[in-house]
């Protein structure tokens, strides 16, 4: 290291500044946690460091490598991070490469030993330190150069934060399917306050969406940090998904990707699991290349949510492909997962119009089945009224919505994932569309049109009782007055963010609604974690710190 190089606690100018996004009492845990292991403390703050400035742009990754690769090769035996090196030549042998070997079944376990105890001690291969640690109490290149392959699957997430209501369910739910001990959420969902926005008193409210919510999983970032700091190559980024996972067999739990992670989403497995080996499903643990990366970790080994590669890879059926834990528990249908390089995936679907998606949500449930409607309409009238007062359900209100979805219909080029559900809904919509009009109903005639309010004419003057300085809405054509009906019923955010969007990680998950800001704390929320047989342990120091400061939770 040169010596005009900033001490791990400065910012890049050599400034008492901390260089963590989640501010200085984050960072300061991070660096007493670091004291805990038997690994270089001050090599790992420096690093994590380093690596946010890689993504942000201001550091090289060839000058990341070269300014760590003898400091790592020392500590470690072996430099394996996944980052460019100016020979980009790989030697054979040394820790990672024998640990990576035994990750796909190369070697057993005992040769595994054998090799790196010679060189590295026992101990360092994290299970000799963790019994000398104690539990965690209660409690470079510019960022838009990164360019993923738009033509391959890419595993993310669409949350609609306005419409969370803190129930949890993606909490229990992730951690009924992973087994992780209690407190190292995978899956975090929190209420928060920023000076700015405020949320109500838990035992007194009108309305969950009078909350402001973050839920927070792992970002699974293009262009993550964490990755750039792994000797072993544990952390790494699958081509298959683009998902970040970590190899359990070839983690040594230094805990340096901990301090890499702008978002506070690692966890370390302290004790025994609480769940056993043999209650483990081997599909549940191993992906397609028989690296274990999913359910929970075994000790002394880092651990984060992971996206369920078991069923992306379809250990269990294509109908779960495209699909997580947390998205399927979601009750308001919040979290949105599939591919977000495919245009008619749930996620790029919702985030496009989701005041059109989240009426295919609630209208798909709202209508007669189409199965049962034709023997509902049989001797009823064709026009509005006579369907309308005769076929429970179907209100005046929910054929318009039908309608708008129909004039708002866009044909993609690309099939919808598997798992997917808008599509399925969208169908369900269009086919009672469908039959309504088989039956006689003239839902393209501009006089039906008319009497639901999806003319043109309607929308050339201000609603009514809105006021004479009301700005008229203007629209164009017969889709424009769709969309207009679509945001009257399901209102929009209006509003679209990243987490740490500026660090230039690129993650993959997208929030619509409102965006903590820069004083953002948290508070109570309408469920408390103990409310659903959960813990959070970090709940009462976070509720002093700031997001994103510093409201993300991670043990």
């Amino acid at each position: 290291m040169s010596s005009d190089e900033p001490a791990p606690g400065e910012g890049p100018d050599g400034t008492d500044e901390p260089f963590h996004p989640l501010g200085e009492s984050w960072q300061d845990e991070l660096e007493d946690l670091l004291d805990e292991t038997e690994y270089d403390t001050e090599l790992g703050m420096e690093m994590g460091r380093d690596a946010i400035r890689v993504t942000k742009g201001e550091l090289s990754e060839e000058e990341f490598h070269e300014r760590y690769h003898d400091d790592v090769m020392e500590e470690f035996g072996e430099d394996e991070r996944p980052i460019a090196s100016p020979d980009d030549g790989d030697d054979e042998g040394g820790i990672g490469a024998t640990l990576s070997k035994f990750a796909t079944g190369e070697e057993s376990r005992r040769e595994m030993l054998k090799k790196a105890g010679a060189g590295v001690g026992f101990a360092s291969l994290g299970w000799g330190a963790v019994d000398q640690q104690e539990p965690e109490q209660e409690a470079v290149e510019d960022p838009s150069e990164v360019h993923p392959d738009e033509d391959a699957t890419q595993w993310g997430m669409t949350i609609d934060l306005e419409y969370c209501d803190g129930c949890l369910s993606c909490v229990t739910a992730c951690n009924a399917e992973h087994g992780w001990d209690l407190g190292a959420n995978w899956m975090y969902v929190l209420a928060f306050e920023d000076g700015d926005v405020e949320s109500p008193d838990p035992d007194n409210f009108e309305s969950h969406r009078d909350f402001n919510f973050l839920v927070r999983p792992c970002q699974h970032c293009t262009d993550a940090p964490c990755e750039k700091v792994c000797p072993t190559t544990a952390r790494h980024t699958r081509d298959r998904g683009g998902l970040v996972l970590t190899d359990y067999d070839v983690c040594i739990g230094c805990r340096y990707c901990q301090v890499a992670c702008p978002y506070g989403v690692n966890y370390f497995q302290w004790e025994e699991p609480n769940i056993d080996e043999e209650e483990l499903s081997p599909d549940m643990v191993y992906d397609y290349r028989d690296r274990r990366v999913s359910s929970r970790a075994p000790r002394g080994v880092m651990s984060k949510c992971v996206f369920d590669p078991p069923r992306q890879d379809g250990n269990f059926g294509e109908s779960n492909v495209g699909t997580t834990a947390c998205e399927v528990a979601c009750p308001p249908s919040v979290i949105q997962f599939g591919d977000k390089n495919n245009p008619n995936s749930d996620p790029s679907r919702y985030q496009e119009n989701p005041a059109r998606a989240r009426v295919l949500i609630r209208l798909s449930t709202m209508l007669p089945s189409p199965d049962n409607l034709p023997s509902m309409l049989e001797g009823v009238g064709t026009d509005l009224d006579a369907i309308t007062g005769a076929v429970d359900g179907l209100d005046e209100q929910s054929i318009m919505l039908a309608t708008a979805v129909q004039i708002t219909n866009v044909e993609y080029d690309q099939e919808a994932p598997p798992g997917d559900t808008l599509v399925d809904q969208e169908a369900t919509i269009l086919e009672v569309v469908s039959i309504l009009e088989d039956h006689g109903l003239a839902l393209q005639s501009e006089d039906v049109l008319s009497e639901l309010g999806l003319t043109v004419d309607q929308f050339q003057r201000p609603p009514a009782g809105s006021g004479e300085d009301s700005p008229d809405i203007v629209v164009n054509n017969r889709e424009d007055v769709a969309q207009q009906r679509l945001e009257e019923y399901i209102p929009p955010s209006g509003n679209e963010f990243k987490l740490l969007e500026d660090l230039g990680t690129n993650p993959n998950v997208t929030y619509l609604g409102q965006e903590p800001g820069p004083e953002a704390h948290q508070v109570p929320g309408p469920t408390s974690y103990e409310d659903v047989g959960m813990v959070s342990k970090r709940q009462n120091v976070l509720e002093d710190e700031t997001v994103g400061l510093g409201i993300i939770d991670s043990s």
